[in-house]
């Protein structure tokens, strides 16, 4: 299962880090990914968290913080995808799926290109 989980993070941190190619890679070490944005979160003083990686026991999980904040983000979600998700930002995966990676790479570049400039959260 290890070995099956490895390959799942590595190909979704290819796909966060050229999907979210505009974002700034502030952690990445082995089964850990994180992104945040270029600017500074309004009432923070440090960059907005854009999306992670995450290896963990039994699965990876996928963040995206932009379907967060902006909940319109999710009105076109893949189907399929939305059956991955878990809470308003998080997809796990067991395995790697090539139809839903590629789902979710087009639904991390419409995130990236909404989270370009600074956002307001909107009400969920």
């Amino acid at each position: 299962m290890t070995e099956v989980l490895e390959t799942v993070f590595a190909a979704l941190r290819e796909t966060m880090l050229r999907s979210g190619s505009s974002m700034h890679v502030t952690q990445d070490e082995p089964g850990n990914l994180v992104l945040k944005t270029p600017w500074i979160e309004p009432g923070k003083a440090e960059p907005a968290w854009f999306g992670a990686v995450q290896l963990k026991k039994n699965y990876v999980s996928c963040h995206l913080m932009p379907l967060y904040a902006l909940p319109g983000l999710r009105a076109n979600l893949d189907p399929d995808l939305l059956k991955r998700m878990q809470g308003k930002s998080c997809f796990n995966f067991k395995k790697v799926e090539p139809a839903l990676f590629d789902a979710l790479e087009r639904l991390t570049e419409e995130c990236a290109t909404a989270y370009a400039q600074p956002v307001t959260a909107q009400p969920h």
